[in-house]
């Protein structure tokens, strides 16, 4: 069975999301990024294993996939916009009741039981899932009990306030796969849940 991958910027206090507008990422998805090569190799390597991306209707609604796609365009030869590519080639799904119908390429809708629908996803198929957010999306997998490895980009800034993905679950043991600090600021910690 394949693994649910959720990946996620995070303050080192914690937060997912900036209570107001503060721009505390390194890389705000822009094309200015700070990132530094090792970094964005490593990020690329993720996405070499992903064959399908999970998505909220509040993401993919957003533009989540617009701006990947566009990324992929403006890029193409950029070797660290690979991810961007592999974004428009994956298998998406997008998690919703309140759709009928999906209106973006390679996008299949999968609607009713969170655990359920996500379960059957992992039995198919033959690379991992990954899923990036939004935090209310991200803490209902969590709760849940679906997700398999956590990636939290740990970005350089405190916030004090904002929003939160651990909030829901209760308590939850984590079992260490790796940390790695890079030249930029970001550190990577990668987790799994604790059997």
């Amino acid at each position: 069975m394949r693994k649910l991958i959720l990946q996620m910027q995070m303050s080192v206090d914690g937060f997912v999301g900036a209570a107001g507008d503060e721009h505390w990422q390194l890389w705000e998805w822009g094309a200015n990024c700070p990132w530094d090569d090792d970094l964005k190799q490593d990020f690329n390597a993720v996405f070499a294993g992903i064959d399908t991306i999970l998505l909220s209707r509040k993401m993919a609604e957003e533009g989540y996939l617009t701006h990947w796609g566009n990324a992929a365009k403006n890029y193409p030869r950029d070797p660290f916009y690979t991810f961007a590519q592999r974004i428009v080639e994956a298998r998406k799904v997008v998690l919703s009741d309140k759709l009928a119908a999906s209106r973006w390429e390679r996008t299949t809708l999968a609607s009713g039981d969170l655990p359920r629908e996500v379960k059957a996803l992992k039995a198919e198929g033959e690379g991992d899932m990954a899923v990036f957010g939004g935090a209310g999306f991200a803490s209902a997998l969590i709760a849940a009990g679906l997700v398999d490895e956590f990636q939290l980009f740990i970005n350089p800034a405190a916030l004090g306030d904002g929003e939160r993905i651990f909030d829901c679950g209760g308590f939850l043991k984590l079992r260490l796969l790796g940390s790695k600090a890079y030249a930029c600021g970001m550190v990577v910690n990668r987790y799994a849940p604790a059997m």
